[in-house]
């Protein structure tokens, strides 16, 4: 791939290249959708690393058999995979966005009050696995975990209103809400110089289903930072409805009143723009997602079409040592040098642990134990929680009796052993907070410093010659 080529491509293109490279990998999909083609919507989500805490006998006792009904059918109807592969993610990296409880569907349990399925993500110190949870979120004090850092559900990430992005049986509305027939879209910082068609439709939808009238303001993000109040407008029913910046502006705690349209209205599949600038196969596309987009028209090749076919050599790795060039390949379950007599080795063997230099492929099958070219491909799925796919790639280039020594590769396998431990802490209640978060009593407890000080006061206790209460840089 030329260089001016790859300086071209958006840092978020790149990144949503990787996240449908690695975070939902063609076995979770098989395994997804063969579980919940026998109506094993359980069995569905444990494939998909999805945690189900919820009872549906507990449901029907509390609500009933009407609203039970309706939860069950839903969770028939999820395709947790789908759901995985649509769920908002966060750059650099493309993980799932931690510490967020998003609504995925809505029951009426009271004529004022609502009973919402909901998906929550771990916090940022204890998503090591990329594991999900179902729950049944009852409103207010319904005994939502108190370690989870947003136990509601969020306004701004909300699916009830778009069931195409995990229901299987509407994924064929992907494509008619997906802006695949707008031209391609980029939102600024601080707002886009124009917005899309597609807002004003959605907007209706938003405006109806939280109970409101189908016209009036509501709040659009453009990023991390800016936003906009919008006003949907039209002369009468009978007129399709525009939206349009309000004339006057608001004060912040009524801009915050108004309703949010949802991220996933706000912004493009990222799928279309991937396929529009030939980063990703549409044939490794989720099924379902290829499935709706199928009738959007050829697509440029892409880039891995258009590299060369990878050497079908058994032996790919080559080593220029004593004069001549040898090989390096699995054998027996493990990598090893094959064009040396293996008395030769076992002397090389003990001349390298006693410190001395070695042969040279002695020498490279150390470097592949410790730090393998394929080390980055390895992070990014155990990072997904990929650890079936991060091991297959050990073993696929070490073999199945490798032995792994301290470098890299083995620092990378530990810490993602460690995160699943922290994780099963935070999923049992037993590590609420993050381990470096130590509360007032715990010992070097740094106390905030009291507001109400004086300046001169708070000046001096957060001097840099202060040893106890600096803050360096």
């Amino acid at each position: 791939m030329a260089s001016h080529f790859v300086d071209s491509i958006p840092a978020r293109l790149l990144m949503w290249q990787r996240v449908r490279e690695y975070a939902v990998p063609p076995s979770m999909i098989e395994n997804a959708t063969a579980r919940r083609a026998v109506g094993d919507w359980a069995g569905a989500c444990a494939a998909a690393r999805v945690d189900v805490d919820l009872d549906l006998r507990a449901v029907r006792d509390r609500h009933g058999t009407g609203l039970a009904s309706r939860l069950r059918a839903d969770l028939r109807r999820l395709a947790p995979d789908l759901l995985r592969w649509h769920m908002p993610r966060t750059a650099p990296d493309g993980r799932l966005r931690s510490g967020l409880t998003l609504s995925l569907a809505r029951y009426e349990t009271h004529p004022e009050a609502t009973a919402q399925l909901v998906v929550r993500t771990p916090p940022a110190w204890a998503d090591a696995g990329q594991r999900m949870s179902l729950a049944l979120w009852e409103g207010p004090g319904d005994g939502a975990p108190v370690h989870h850092p947003h136990p509601h559900p969020d306004r701004r990430f909300r699916l009830d209103l778009h069931r195409h992005l995990w229901d299987a049986t509407r994924s064929a509305e992907l494509a008619a809400r997906c802006w695949a027939q707008e031209a391609p879209y980029e939102a600024g910082e601080r707002g886009p110089s124009r917005w899309p068609e597609r807002w004003a439709a959605e907007a209706e939808l938003l405006l109806r289903a939280d109970g409101r009238h189908p016209r009036g303001p509501l709040t659009v993000r453009f990023g991390a930072r800016g936003h906009g109040v919008f006003e949907l407008v039209a002369p009468d029913e009978s007129h399709v409805p525009v939206l349009r910046p309000v004339r006057e502006a608001l004060s912040p705690q009524a801009a915050a009143a108004l309703p949010v349209l949802p991220e996933a209205a706000a912004r493009p599949l990222p799928d279309l723009d991937l396929l529009r600038a030939g980063l990703f196969r549409a044939d490794r596309l989720h099924p379902l997602v290829a499935a709706a987009l199928s009738a959007q028209g050829p697509v440029r090749p892409s880039v891995r079409d258009l590299a060369p076919a990878a050497s079908a050599d058994p032996d790919p790795h080559r080593v220029e040592c004593l004069g001549e060039v040898h090989r390096i390949a699995l054998r027996d379950g493990t990598l090893a040098a094959v064009d040396h007599d293996p008395a030769q080795l076992a002397r090389e063997e003990l001349l390298m642990a006693l410190g001395g230099p070695g042969l040279p492929c002695l020498r490279a099958i150390d470097t592949v134990h410790r730090s393998p070219e394929a080390l980055p491909a390895v992070r990014e799925r155990l990072g997904h929680g990929d650890v079936t796919g991060a091991l297959a790639v050990v073993e696929g280039l070490l073999g199945v009796g490798a032995v792994l020594r301290e470098g890299p590769l083995r620092e990378a396998l530990e810490a993602a052993v460690a995160g699943r431990l922290d994780h099963g802490l935070f999923r049992a209640g037993l590590l609420p907070v993050h381990p470096a978060a130590r509360g007032a009593g715990a010992p070097g407890h740094r106390p905030r410093l009291d507001r109400r000080l004086p300046p001169v006061l708070r000046r001096k206790q957060s001097s840099r010659n202060h040893p106890r209460t600096a803050f360096h840089g």
